[in-house]
């Protein structure tokens, strides 16, 4: 089985623009390339990678579909479209299309001044054209109250398939009560069978990002596991925000312990089968990213 990390970032401030990238982000705000991570990625046995976008606009994507083309490893790009405009994402989901590697769509949501845009008649044109087309959405949060639009959205289109980006953002370090919302949130998202998630970014809450324990991050994932399962729960390493938060081997051998109680085969869901199929990877593109790491 190849292991595929479901969600991994390039961006490089020259070529496009990151408005939320800034010296608070040091080190990791310049360019950061697929070559940087490529020796951590062999380490920790992964073979494959989806780019996730990290900002809303076409020179972020297109940097993505450069790297996929430079770098075998790379299966998949989760690309911006402007939903809100659906002429021009319609045009441009036709350009994107063309690429093998274009599995689907992110916007982020918690950059947006109106925390209701993503059940706005634009927007909700615009998940129209995604369910049509049979791209995916990446559910973007920094806390769990943005979870709460999520069994509308699914319930709104059916036939959309969303995963939810670092478990909705658990309260890592956080109290009972804050544990108990999430859970109250997230259980309603996972009522959709359409509904994923990524075991991916799991940091604390409040404080350094490099404070978590796996011990304080084990309650969320097993409620994950139990609300998904693993055939619905996807491994993401969140580079290169992981360096902020340890670093990328820290990540990857902390979800190894949390996932190690599971059957082989769930844990082969999680740690690449459940990605390949949410995403529907290119065959032929995962085993070039095989051949390419033995």
């Amino acid at each position: 089985m190849t292991v595929v990390d479901s969600h991994l970032h390039v961006w490089d401030p020259g070529q496009a623009a990151y408005d939320w990238l800034g010296p608070a982000m040091a080190p990791v705000d310049r360019a950061m390339r697929f070559q940087d991570v490529r020796p951590a990625l062999r380490a920790a046995g992964v073979g494959a990678a989806v780019l996730v976008q990290a900002a809303d606009n076409d020179a972020d994507t297109d940097l993505m579909l450069a790297t996929a083309a430079a770098h075998p490893e790379v299966v998949g790009v989760v690309a911006w479209v402007p939903l809100d405009d659906p002429d021009r994402a319609r045009d441009r989901l036709t350009v994107l299309l063309r690429d093998a590697h274009v599995v689907g769509v992110r916007t982020l949501l918690h950059e947006r001044p109106d925390p209701e845009w993503v059940l706005g008649p634009e927007a909700d044109a615009g998940f129209a054209l995604l369910a049509e087309a049979g791209l995916p959405f990446d559910y973007s949060t920094t806390s769990p109250a943005a979870l709460h639009h999520l069994p509308e959205l699914a319930a709104r289109h059916p036939a959309l398939r969303l995963v939810v980006d670092h478990l909705g953002k658990p309260p890592v370090g956080g109290g009972r009560e804050d544990r108990a919302e999430w859970r109250r949130l997230i259980a309603a998202a996972a009522r959709h069978p359409g509904v994923h998630a990524k075991v991916s970014g799991l940091y604390r809450a409040t404080g350094a990002l490099d404070a978590w324990t796996t011990d304080e991050v084990r309650p969320f994932v097993e409620d994950a596991l139990e609300l998904f399962g693993p055939e619905r729960l996807m491994y993401g390493g969140d580079w290169p925000v992981s360096l902020l938060a340890g670093g990328y081997a820290r990540t990857w051998e902390a979800v190894g312990e949390l996932l190690a109680r599971l059957a082989p085969g769930e844990r082969a869901a999680v740690l690449g089968g459940t990605a390949a199929r949410f995403y529907r990877l290119d065959p032929a593109l995962l085993d070039a990213a095989h051949d390419a790491a033995v």
